[in-house]
């Protein structure tokens, strides 16, 4: 593509894009924060994280059905329905992808991302309870070795436990069928082997990067894949939002039929979820588990 022609892409997006969430790659998982630690995120309008063009560019310059794409969601404001990626808006319904649910009504899907534990699921799971709220929880597979009674208590109480791979790759960026097969194998195997269930056929591409054929594969082994319409940046564990901040920003981010993405390592998601939930309910939203989610 001719640079100038680059350029003016760019700014564009720049400049309209409000509520996007790229992500650059992370190493496969080896401590704590380092999982979320390199990501990057469009807060209100502006890229951060994102020093240069080129990096802008990388979101939309895969063509081939190979190439690595970075999901992003365009956000529309309070109630209003949020837009998937133009790049990959042709392909997510025959891949069994979603980012949206039921769109007709005021309905909320409520997921987490589970890297590793930070102190705040047990408590997460108990305001969960309090308000009859069903969530999903995607696991890696070192999450359940080493919070068994977690992922338990997870299933016990009628959550959803999604796979969320056992290294945290990029999936887009594994071709050899059989190591892409093992992503998900092994953390199907762990949670036999912990809770005598299989796993729930749900999948959310670790930070949210994927291509045409790696939802192709993931839909091969039977598996949805859940993107997202909602985030904000609440993963960074020594530099998290104030209460008020997160509550103004999760209740301006919600609309009929959103998945929504929080990370349960955030203090601040835990603290503020019970006043997020009893808020949005009173604002006529209905949870629902993404076992409900329209075919």
């Amino acid at each position: 593509m001719n640079k100038s022609i680059k350029s003016i892409i760019a700014f564009t997006l720049t400049l309209n894009f409000i509520g996007i969430s790229p992500y650059k790659t992370v190493k496969a998982i080896d401590n704590e924060e380092d999982i979320y630690a390199n990501e990057c995120f469009q807060e209100d309008g502006v890229f951060g994280d994102i020093s240069d063009i080129d990096n802008v560019l990388d979101i939309f310059s895969a063509f081939s059905d190979e190439d690595e794409l970075n999901w992003y969601y365009v956000g529309k404001g309070k109630d209003q329905i949020a837009e998937c990626p133009k790049e990959s808006a042709g392909f997510l319904k025959e891949t069994s992808s979603y980012y949206l649910g039921d769109t007709s009504k005021k309905v909320l899907y409520l997921t987490f991302d589970e890297g590793y534990e930070n102190g705040n699921t047990g408590k997460i799971l108990d305001i969960l309870k309090e308000y009859k709220v069903p969530a999903a929880f995607f696991v890696v597979k070192p999450y359940i070795d080493t919070q068994p009674e977690l992922v338990k208590r997870m299933v016990t109480e009628g959550h959803i436990v999604g796979n969320h791979t056992v290294h945290h790759p990029s999936i887009a960026q594994i071709h050899d069928k059989e190591k892409f097969n093992g992503e998900f194998t092994g953390v199907e195997n762990a949670f036999k082997e912990l809770t005598g269930q299989d796993i729930p056929k749900f999948f959310r591409p670790p930070m949210g990067k994927y291509s045409k054929k790696s939802l192709e594969m993931t839909k091969g082994l039977g598996y949805k894949t859940i993107f997202w319409s909602f985030a904000y940046k609440d993963w960074l564990v020594h530099n998290q939002p104030s209460d008020s901040y997160a509550i103004e920003k999760i209740r301006k981010g919600c609309h009929p039929g959103s998945i929504m993405l929080l990370h349960a390592v955030s203090d601040t998601n835990t603290r503020v979820l019970p006043t997020i939930l009893k808020t949005l309910q009173e604002d006529g939203y209905e949870f629902k588990s993404l076992a409900e989610l329209p075919e």
